[in-house]
């Protein structure tokens, strides 16, 4: 038995290897990720006697490149959650902190964890290129919120208000008809200097070139609206200025989510579980992609348990003696963006309410109960887990090899 312990770092690692009873066989060393020094780490640990595993902490994607040179030098790789290294005991007063040491640790818990220890399976491309594709989606998502946030601020001062006036949902290229009206009409002057006919006959051009929906009930409403605002800023080159500014940030972004959610639900489409996973309630051509994204290869999970696990939403347990608590937090020490992508799917279930969908009548019977929103949330993430599980699993199996 060799245990081969990595501590990854951005372009570099610290290798330590050891056998049962502390026999240390190499002292930490360390590596950059390059093509020569991987190739000549794999040629090192093929020429120790025994059986080796190597044992590493799936952190950030540092490790990716590693692990998956060394998988394709067949050579058994396992990943596993920093959380388990962490926890796992050090038998020592002192407190050491340094990467030897960490190699150390970890080539100390894969010895502990021998038969536990599962395989290492990259992800083929599509799969590694959906998720990248899902993460980018959410860091952009961020900053279009925060762009929107931020416009909203500056039209308060401006054409305070002008935000409400719509509700239309946004268009494949991630348009708005309030933030188009407000590209016009950036202050209320604009609105309220003309006349009603006039401010009217503006409006409906303004819609015909847009190819919006025009109202007369509408145009007279924010008619009126303006004539009683009170902007801070004045009606100036400078301060329309910083409103197009804006604008055009918050459309940069809102068009970048747009492409990406396109590009996501093309991408997951080439994926065998697509059919199944768009079936099922609650699950539309954004939502359903970011979950393939995030749980990935629904094979490797060895049962329905391992998967609401990996998302963190299975329940706890505390006992103790006679002691047996009822109410156990989660776990939460799974993929924490798997787990928002669940409650966006539950709260779809909440605002559509199919009678005939198993996890919303299981979330109404827990609403129904009385319990508190993060119990019934969490326990509808971890039933729709199972389902999942099960569905997809069962679809592959019928698919022709």
């Amino acid at each position: 038995m060799n245990a081969v312990g990595i501590d990854v770092s951005k372009g570099k690692s610290m290798i330590a290897i050891l056998r049962p009873y502390g026999e240390i066989i190499y002292s930490p060393f360390e590596i950059r990720h390059t093509s020569d020094e991987i190739r000549s780490l794999i040629e090192q640990i093929k020429s120790i006697d025994g059986d080796s595993r190597i044992v590493m902490e799936h952190t950030g994607r540092y490790y990716e490149p590693l692990a998956r040179e060394l998988s394709h030098a067949n050579l058994f790789v396992s990943a596993v959650n920093p959380k388990l290294i962490k926890d796992f005991g050090d038998n020592s007063l002192r407190k050491v902190k340094s990467d030897k040491a960490d190699a150390v640790k970890i080539a100390r818990y894969a010895l502990d964890s021998w038969t536990d220890l599962k395989q290492y399976s990259f992800m083929d491309e599509i799969r590694n290129q959906l998720k990248t594709m899902n993460r980018q989606f959410g860091f952009y998502m961020k900053h279009k919120t925060a762009m929107k946030n931020n416009l909203i601020g500056i039209l308060d001062q401006t054409y305070p208000g002008v935000n409400t006036y719509f509700d239309s949902p946004a268009r494949d290229d991630g348009s708005q008809k309030w933030v188009d009206f407000a590209t016009t009409y950036w202050h209320a002057d604009c609105v309220r200097k003309l006349s009603l006919n006039a401010f009217i006959d503006h409006y409906q051009k303004w819609c015909k070139r847009k190819k919006y929906n025009f109202s007369k009930t509408k145009a007279e409403e924010i008619y009126g609206a303006a004539k009683e605002l009170v902007p801070v800023h004045p009606k100036d080159d400078l301060t329309k200025l910083i409103v197009k500014q804006a604008i055009e940030q918050l459309n940069t972004a809102s068009k970048t989510v747009e492409e990406l959610r396109a590009l996501m639900n093309e991408t997951a489409s080439k994926l065998p579980e697509y059919p199944i996973v768009m079936a099922m309630c609650g699950i539309g051509p954004s939502l359903g992609p970011q979950l393939m994204a995030e749980i990935g290869d629904i094979t490797r999970f060895t049962h329905k348990g391992s998967i609401t696990a990996f998302a963190g939403v299975d329940p706890g347990v505390n006992e103790s003696g006679t002691y047996e608590q009822k109410s156990v937090p989660t776990s939460k020490r799974g993929s924490s963006t798997l787990r928002k992508t669940l409650f966006q799917v539950m709260d779809v279930l909440i605002k559509t309410r199919p009678q005939d969908d198993a996890v919303y009548r299981f979330l109404d019977k827990k609403r129904a109960q009385g319990k508190p929103y993060y119990v019934y949330m969490t326990a509808g993430a971890n039933k729709f887990l199972r389902i999942y599980y099960g569905r997809v699993k069962e679809y592959l199996a019928s698919l022709p090899q």
